[in-house]
């Protein structure tokens, strides 16, 4: 059987399907030729990251597909339930890229707290002209050390970014409509261990108390993030949303950041992508990145030998 991996694949993915049985494409198929290419190759297994739309049209056009793999999490550029309905195996990847994400977020968090994405563009063009005024503009950091990071959204990788929040010695707070509580464990070097038990609160207390907050929602039809709910925020927070576009107001967050309710604000997922507005990419405020949150070596093999185990299991 064939597999296209539309969107790639890791290398341990591959030996693992092709030990398994399976051929393994890894052309890039354009969308709109995509619906040919799996019927004239007799595609039994399509897999995608976030670029690669899966709808009703290509379902119903490709009889031959038994398996939709999506390495990762949300699956939202896929018609799941339909699939489903049609007899199609949906599977994705839930754990894999949760601590990558994780880690991305905290990048972000560090580099806006110490004005890294500024001074990384300013060094380069005034360095050595204006290095004491660059020096005096970037010196009013802050630690995160001792700040409250409220996390919405509390699912595996709201999890694993408050167990990095954790381990650099913040206090967690956390929004979930679908959780009253979650025992995070911390495993460390040595083999110790440090159990932490977070019960959630209510959105608008996160809102409120939190100095970081980090988004970790599905796409929603509305926004999660507005006018009204910067307004419930402190002056001076730092936000980041590795999640979904659309989950935040953009135009609203850039009128945070004017107002100076936002000191800074990370976006990995935008409203438009591919192409993002360019307010935000000339916004200065804004520490950017193209929705690479789980593209780490690391997480990109765990993925790959995670759904060639679940097709090999499926189909044998």
């Amino acid at each position: 059987m064939k597999v296209l991996a539309n969107d790639g694949i890791s290398q341990s993915g591959i030996d693992a399907l092709e030990k398994g049985g399976y051929e393994v494409i890894t052309t890039t198929v354009a969308q709109e030729r995509l619906i040919n290419y799996i019927n004239e190759n007799d595609i039994s297994v399509l897999l995608v990251r976030s670029a690669t739309k899966v709808r009703q049209d290509l379902i119903d056009a490709c009889p031959s597909i038994k398996i939709i793999g999506r390495g990762g999490v949300g699956m939202d550029n896929i018609d799941v339930e339909y699939a489903k309905g049609k007899g199609i195996h949906v599977i994705n990847t839930p754990a894999s890229s949760s601590h990558s994400v994780a880690e991305l977020v905290f990048g972000h968090f560090y580099g806006l707290a110490r004005f890294l994405h500024k001074s990384n563009r300013d060094m380069p063009l005034e360095g050595d002209a204006n290095f004491g005024k660059l020096k005096k503009a970037y010196a009013k950091g802050v630690e995160l050390k001792g700040k409250t990071l409220g996390v919405l959204g509390f699912g595996r990788i709201g999890q694993a970014t408050a167990k990095v929040a954790l381990g650099a010695g913040m206090k967690v707070i956390a929004f979930d409509p679908f959780m009253e509580e979650a025992n995070l464990e911390l495993d460390f070097f040595d083999g110790q261990k440090v159990n932490f038990n977070i019960k959630t609160i209510s959105k608008e207390d996160v809102l409120k108390q939190a100095d970081f907050i980090t988004l970790h929602v599905p796409a929603q039809d509305e926004y999660v993030i507005g006018s009204k709910e910067f307004d419930l925020m402190k002056d001076g927070v730092f936000i980041a949303n590795a999640a979904r576009g659309g989950v935040v107001d953009e135009v609203a967050l850039v009128e945070a950041i004017k107002s100076g309710k936002v000191a800074g604000a990370a976006l990995d997922v935008f409203e438009k992508e591919p192409k993002p507005e360019i307010t935000l990419l000339m916004n200065s405020e804004l520490s950017l990145t193209p929705h690479t949150g789980a593209a780490t070596a690391e997480a990109q093999d765990r993925i790959g030998t995670e759904l060639a185990s679940q097709i090999i299991s499926i189909l044998g």
